[in-house]
């Protein structure tokens, strides 16, 4: 099998026409990488949702929901540095299945413990709170290989288009995975639900396994090959701290969705199903902008379309958390998850542009970091003001910071970058890109 995806996989040249975004879904390689991953993304997402329904029956407090989060993102505060300089010394590849397989083996033993004792057999929500760390140690080890593959799978024109796509599994399973976590728990029990989130992230292992993709042992130059080279590189681009920055600030207006729903689903008076439904609308929301993103970068820039996803964010998240009636704060999840598509993809387009490949595995753990690691802490927080005041307090206070950021990362100060020769090792690192225009 892989000799026969190398024979469909030529290695095209650097000067070709870019592919489009549905040429690029057709390839024999980037293909496989983004249906697989679109799949375990899903998987995860229903383990979030269920993990969150699950921790809530258990506990009645939206801090032992937020416990969840912090458990599951909480590793990437302390070992996404190392996990980068992994990605950047070795073999990428392998990393994203191991990262994949852990992940699997936290969901699939929940799901086993679940299925022999039952929920109600469960010793409080602390099993919820352990295979949740299981799943977040997952995240941490092939997260950052994950990021930092993208650019190998593609010509360096095609990276913005890359990408934008690349962010598709992301939001598909924003929408469906809260929904069908939401369903398969309801209908056939919580235990199901963590057995096809185990088996997605198995899969996806699966379909990396016959992937020509290049070590990038193969293609990697010399230089600093320690973990703070990635910190220090923020000293060189400033603007690199900027768009991190930006990120974290997507992470935080993220977490609402799940650590506040299920408070505020209770408020409303209703179940689980209206869990569900308000997540999924955070992921339609995401999903639908993408029928007019490339437009919109066209038009606009990519700076300027960041600057507005932030804004959008904020403004959903606020209006979902003072919204006097259900259907109200669906549209309030919807245009927080808009902008959080057109903030996220328009920033990690950005960033990806600005980075020497011998760098890009530690500078992307730092966006690991910033997405994922800012939201143990956004989650406590937020379940904590939710279970002493409101919930609709936790999602004004995450749509001020929200705001407060999208000043900070306006597109005056992304716009500065570094000489090119202020570079690391950008002598001897294949498969470096040049910065992409914001326009186009």
């Amino acid at each position: 099998m892989i000799a026969r995806l190398r024979r469909e996989s030529p290695v095209l040249p650097e000067d070709a026409p870019p592919r489009t975004s549905w040429q690029l879904l057709a390839d024999p390689v980037f293909g496989p990488f983004f249906a697989g991953k679109a799949l375990s993304t899903a998987g995860i997402w229903v383990h979030n949702i269920v993990a969150a329904i699950i921790a809530w029956e258990l506990s009645r407090s939206a801090l032992v929901v937020g416990l969840v989060s912090v458990a599951q993102f909480g590793p990437q505060l302390l070992f996404a540095p190392l996990s980068g300089a992994l990605a950047d010394r070795g073999d990428r590849r392998r990393q994203v299945i191991a990262g994949r397989l852990i992940a699997a083996a936290g969901s699939g033993g929940l799901a086993l413990w679940i299925a022999v004792v039952g929920v109600e057999g469960l010793p409080g929500a602390w099993p919820v709170v352990a295979t949740a760390l299981v799943v977040g140690i997952g995240f941490v080890v092939g997260g950052p290989a994950m990021n930092a593959l993208i650019p190998s799978l593609v010509r360096p024109s095609e990276l913005a288009a890359a990408v934008a796509v690349n962010s598709i599994p992301f939001t598909v399973a924003r929408a469906a995975g809260p929904a069908l976590g939401a369903t398969i728990a309801a209908t056939l029990g919580p235990a199901a639900a963590f057995g096809v989130a185990a088996g997605t992230n198995l899969l996806f292992a699966l379909v990396l396994v016959p992937l020509p993709i290049r070590s990038h042992a193969e293609g990697s130059g010399g230089g600093d090959r320690r973990a703070r080279a990635g910190v220090r590189y923020l000293r060189q681009d400033r603007g690199i701290g900027l768009l991190l920055l930006g990120v974290a600030a997507i992470g935080i207006g993220a977490d609402p969705v799940i650590t506040l729903t299920p408070s505020l689903a209770a408020g409303f008076g209703a179940d689980a199903t209206l869990v569900g439904v308000f997540a999924s609308s955070f992921g339609v929301g995401a999903g639908l902008i993408f029928l007019g993103l490339s437009r919109l970068r066209l038009r606009f820039g990519l700076e300027l379309v960041a600057l507005h996803g932030l804004v959008l964010l904020a403004t959903g998240t606020a209006l979902a958390g003072i919204a006097p009636l259900p259907a109200l704060a669906v549209v309030g999840f919807v245009i927080g998850g808009a902008g959080m598509t057109m903030s996220l993809t328009s920033l990690s387009t950005l960033l990806q542009s600005r980075l020497p490949d011998a760098l890009r595995g530690r500078v992307m753990a730092l966006w690991s970091m910033a997405f994922l690691g800012s939201r143990p802490i956004a989650a406590a927080v937020n379940g904590a003001v939710a279970d002493a005041t409101a919930p609709g307090v936790a999602f004004l206070a995450v749509a001020a910071v929200v705001t407060g950021v999208a000043v900070a990362v306006r597109p005056s100060r992304l716009a500065a970058r570094p000489a090119p020769a202020e570079h690391p090792d950008r002598r001897g690192a294949r498969g470096t890109h040049e910065p992409l225009p914001s326009r186009g």
